[in-house]
């Protein structure tokens, strides 16, 4: 449960007390204006409290990514070695920290934070709470105020199940913590990894005074008032800091208001000691890494529009992993070609760096076709994907294992089939069919068809370079 923080009083408690929030958000392992954003913090903290007015950093999740080295060598733990030094005070997950990393790892990532992570919707699989959260924080200002802190990640629920935790339903969550401090609290702070929608949803429906969002990556520049409710969000990868200004008078919230400050402006706060550690984070995680896979006897070739040797290899490896009768993957996903030689686990992140898992699917044949046309036509292919756990460039061909697919001849009809095959027969439209795939096509977003599949498995906490590896070390 929540504690009650007190700090030493410098004001009568009829006075006016002020409250500085500034925050970040989705950084995603974006570390290119780390060094100011964590100077600038700092400084401003300590600066509000030489004035005699509380400050408090604030990160509202997916800080880590394992497309960076760093964090992908330190299983995230190189992150909160940069936020402590940072000064954050609360930070909540999203889903790159709940879900993209083993329980093992999660359970151990905050063992040296100097924050309070606060997260009320995530438990054991036993229903008790991990020792590593909190479900919320009270903190008394000088002028006798309280607030209210606690957070909230989007439930994805087959991921977390899979993995070991049980995540609950956030507005359960949240009538719990708000029947338990509202009537403690003069003001009442989510930070929420729900995203915008949500975010508006709970300001129009529940009595919070201030909702720092994320997981959406909006922007909101100066906030967005809903029902008394104040919205902020930063957008994404630290392109800004958020700062939020609250005053108090007789322990009665009488203003809040919000912006936002461009990072890149934020150059003269560059921090050496930050820059420093920076480097030897890299320098220990380039160590790490590079650690040997397999000796290649020649080059294996990648390209995003054509199908190759590599791409098919990955294409038929991942039908065996999922024990699935088709394979099906994006040839944008192998970022870049091997070369013969000595392979290190860092050349293979550096060319499959998602946090992508592998997923099997049961679908229809006629579901099956549809998705096949889709992934046929140019605009699919030329596709440039922003999120979904992808961190490449295009979508790319579509390479199959276990699938023959031969375009219609006819003239003005290329985007047409002719023939299908199924391991050698012909594709039966009624019939279900195992496909082992990436979870990002069934997210809804490129492919609807697929998020409305009759079973859905995903194999976590494997990512889809697990499996390139393991098949690397088979050659």
């Amino acid at each position: 449960m929540g504690k009650r923080r007190e700090e030493c009083c410098f004001l009568k408690p009829d006075q006016e007390a002020v409250v500085h929030l500034y925050h970040t958000n989705d950084l995603h392992s974006h570390f290119e204006e780390w060094s100011s954003i964590s100077r600038f913090v700092r400084q401003e903290k300590q600066r509000h409290k030489q004035q005699g007015e509380a400050a408090f950093i604030l990160d509202i999740g997916d800080h880590i990514d394992r497309f960076h080295v760093i964090s992908e060598a330190t299983g995230g733990k190189g992150n909160v070695k940069l936020l402590n030094e940072a000064g954050y005070d609360y930070v909540t997950i999203g889903n790159n920290e709940g879900i993209t990393l083993s329980k093992k790892q999660l359970a151990e990532l905050y063992e040296e934070a100097k924050f309070q992570v606060l997260l009320a919707n995530l438990f054991e699989e036993n229903g008790s709470r991990p020792s590593w959260t909190k479900l919320y924080d009270l903190y008394t200002l000088p002028n006798g105020a309280v607030i209210a802190f606690f957070g909230l990640t989007v439930a994805y629920e087959a991921f977390y199940s899979q993995l070991g935790w049980k995540v609950s339903d956030p507005y359960e969550a949240l009538e719990e913590v708000l029947a338990e401090i509202r009537h403690q609290a003069d003001a009442v702070i989510l930070l929420s990894h729900l995203g915008r929608n949500e975010d508006e949803y709970i300001a129009e429906h529940y009595d919070i005074d201030v909702i720092l969002g994320a997981h959406t990556h909006h922007l909101f520049e100066t906030g967005l008032l809903v029902n008394d409710t104040l919205l902020c969000c930063t957008g994404k990868w630290g392109q800004y800091v958020g700062h939020v200004k609250l005053q108090f008078t007789r322990k009665k919230l009488i203003s809040k208001q919000a912006r936002v400050i461009p990072s890149k402006l934020l150059g003269g706060y560059t921090d050496a000691g930050m820059d420093q550690s920076m480097r030897m984070l890299q320098e220990e995680s380039e160590q790490l890494m590079n650690e040997p896979v397999v000796e290649l006897k020649e080059t294996l070739h990648a390209h995003w529009y054509e199908e190759t040797s590599f791409n098919k290899m990955l294409a038929d490896s991942l039908k065996e992993w999922c024990d699935a009768e088709i394979g099906m993957l994006n040839a944008g996903v192998l970022l870049d070609s091997l070369p013969q030689g000595h392979i290190t686990r860092r050349d293979i992140h550096r060319i499959c760096p998602h946090p992508i898992n592998p997923c099997r699917l049961l679908i229809t044949g006629k579901t099956l076709r549809e998705v096949i046309i889709k992934a046929h036509r140019p605009q699919t292919e030329q596709l440039e994907i922003k999120g979904l756990g992808f961190r490449g460039k295009v979508m790319g061909k579509m390479i199959y294992s276990g699938l023959e697919v031969t375009p219609d001849d006819i003239p003005g009809n290329k985007l047409l089939l002719k023939e299908v095959l199924v391991n050698g027969r012909p594709l039966e439209p009624e019939r279900v069919y195992s496909v082992g795939t990436l979870d990002m096509f069934t997210f809804g977003y490129i492919y609807p068809e697929l998020a409305n599949a009759t079973e859905k498995k995903y194999f976590l906490p494997e990512l889809l370079r697990d499996v390139l590896q393991d098949t690397l070390m088979k050659l």
